[in-house]
């Protein structure tokens, strides 16, 4: 495989903070690389020097010469005053494709202002702007945040099937899983490989943190016997076993690398919460011709979790800020029960003021957290968060955005809510943050909903789905997003094979045909009687497809029960389709 990319012994450090240290690894033709690592921990600040957008230490960075890239950048900015379609990279030879992917993006209005645009949509702009140039190589930051469920589905089927090499930085694990064929991690300054997709990944991890977490054993135990031999050393022959002193502070050091499974606890009390959640009655909200709600009803049970998943435009967020108060609705109301405390944790997240220390922060809200029965200190509360005390007393503005969305993560759950809020919690979380943070959520003593577009998220935390499908059409789904997909995929193919079958096949109908002037055939008595059968079983075998339409349209069944509805419905089609034939013959003679 030819080159594209060579990265090597890179370093880069601001101040006493390293981020990495002598790292190397490549990019060749045909790889999809998906990197990871924590927050803070430098992925943005190495593909922005990857890019040539920001300076490094020391090392080197590498391109194949006439190599095209295209590069992503997590917040992408445009010169203002440009339309959509000025802001395009396009070409005679790229016209139509810029066209098709700003289509494929939802981007319609090209002659809006791009100072007018949602940092979503500027990013998608940016996401077209980089596949029309054709790279052979394209790094990516952040690709899935502000897209909707389609359009995720959409990017990764077109970066699967293009022969295209990758170097991405995102949170989503499907994505990571379906599009990759090899991850690298930053962790602890230094670059792991794994030849494989993110299960992979997940699987050869683990076996490395338990060589380490066993290496470390065997080291603390030989560090006990150190320890002692040290305290007996008589310091007379302190130089006559120097090297073995030498040996104890390697020891101490390789001691102190044991690494946990979860680096953050998320272990907060929240609050007593009763048996009346809340209840919408006859909730309606418009904006102009736009239907968001349309007399809505719906009770909230205690305990729940529910997901709220639909495209962007539907109308989720601000379902959402009417639940909680922010917005009023049309008519209507939310009814909320007396003992719930929301917490809200938003996608445009907290305005913290940036010459602020992250401690001073927290402390505002609260001198201390209960956890597990303990009272902590802000200080301690925070070290749970992975802010040690460096960065308690750094600065907010030097933060990166996802230790920002982390902290404002704090500072919603230290209030102890009973009822959580999420709306897009995922975007610039890093993976540890959000397998810990789906686990506290899974096991928490309150009510959840959570808007999201990470598929990965949603089937680990939720029990039901409202999906906004657009003008105020609203559907609950009984399950996680995966089962909503497999659903949905089952009720579009039949959407298509009924569809077709009405434009092949007329139906037969009551009305009986004019009996052509020249003589003809009659039927049999056999084939009346037949005839006669017909007119009867072709409206069962409607009605009998018809219910079962409508069952699978309700969201109340399982997996199971979908696939063998489907099947049934499959049959059913086949024997119209059969009777319905058999019954024209016939009534050419009747």
């Amino acid at each position: 495989m030819a080159s594209f990319l060579q990265v090597d012994r890179l370093s880069k450090s601001f101040g006493d903070l390293i981020l990495f240290e002598d790292i190397t690894f490549g990019v060749a033709q045909g790889d999809k690389i998906g990197l990871i690592a924590k927050n803070g921990s430098g992925k943005t600040t190495l593909l922005n020097i990857i890019a040539g957008k920001e300076d490094y230490d020391s090392g080197s960075v590498v391109f194949r010469n006439d190599l095209r890239v295209g590069y992503l950048e997590q917040t992408p900015q445009y010169q203002a005053g440009l339309t959509v379609w000025q802001a395009m990279n396009t070409t005679v030879e790229n016209e139509l494709k810029a066209k098709q992917f700003l289509t494929q993006l939802k981007i319609t209005d090209l002659d809006q202002k791009v100072e007018e645009l949602s940092g979503g949509q500027l990013k998608r702009v940016a996401l077209a702007n980089v596949l029309i140039t054709d790279p052979e190589l394209i790094i990516l930051d952040e690709p899935t945040n502000h897209l909707d469920l389609d359009m995720t589905d959409w990017l990764e089927g077109y970066l699967s099937r293009q022969t295209i090499s990758l170097l991405m930085v995102t949170h989503d694990r499907y994505f990571l899983d379906r599009v990759c064929n090899q991850i690298i991690e930053i962790d602890r300054q230094q670059i792991f490989q794994y030849k494989g997709n993110y299960s992979y990944y997940l699987e050869k991890r683990q076996e490395r943190v338990d060589a380490l977490n066993s290496e470390v054993e065997r080291a603390n135990n030989l560090l006990r016997k150190e320890l002692d031999w040290m305290r007996r050393q008589p310091q007379a022959r302190g130089t006559k076993a120097k090297y073995r002193i030498d040996a104890y502070y390697e020891l101490e050091k390789k001691a102190q690398q044991k690494r946990e499974a979860n680096d953050v606890n998320l272990a907060v009390k929240s609050s007593y919460i009763g048996s009346k959640i809340f209840e919408a009655e006859h909730v309606s909200k418009h904006f102009g011709d736009i239907r968001i709600v349309d007399d809505f009803n719906y009770t909230f049970a205690r305990y729940e979790k529910m997901g709220i998943v639909g495209n962007n435009g539907t109308g989720k967020s601000t379902f959402i800020k009417m639940l909680i108060g922010e917005i009023a609705p049309d008519s209507g109301r939310f009814d909320i029960g007396e003992t719930v405390r929301f917490g809200y944790y938003s996608q445009d997240g907290l305005q913290f003021n940036e010459q602020m220390k992250v401690i001073d922060v927290v402390q505002d809200i609260a001198e201390y957290v209960e956890i597990d029965g303990r009272k902590l200190g802000v200080s301690q509360f925070l070290n749970h968060f992975l802010f040690p005390p460096d960065k308690q007393h750094s600065f907010v503005y030097k933060l990166s955005g996802g230790e920002k969305r982390r902290l404002h993560l704090c500072t919603v759950l230290m209030r102890n809510p009973n009822f959580l809020v999420l709306d897009e919690p995922t975007n610039d979380l890093d993976i540890v943050t959000l397998n810990v943070l789906e686990e506290y959520l899974r096991s928490f003593k309150g009510c959840v909903i959570v808007v999201s577009h990470d598929r990965y998220f949603m089937d680990k935390v939720v029990d039901h789905l409202l999906v906004f499908r657009g003008d105020a059409d609203i559907k609950d789904f009984p399950g996680n997003y995966t089962q909503y997909r497999d659903w949905k995929e089952v009720q579009d193919q039949l959407d298509r094979e009924i569809e077709a079958a009405r434009q092949e096949k007329p139906m037969p109908t009551t009305e009986r045909r004019p009996q052509p002037e020249t003589p003809k055939k009659k039927l049999s008595f056999k084939e009346r009687k037949e005839f006669e059968a017909l007119e009867e079983e072709i409206p069962q075998l409607e009605a009998e497809k018809s219910s079962l339409e409508t069952a699978m349209s309700s969201g109340a069944l399982s997996t199971d029960k979908l696939l063998s509805h489907s099947e049934r419905i499959a049959h059913l089609l086949n024997e119209i389709d059969e009777k319905t034939m058999r019954w024209l013959e016939l009534s050419e003679l009747a």
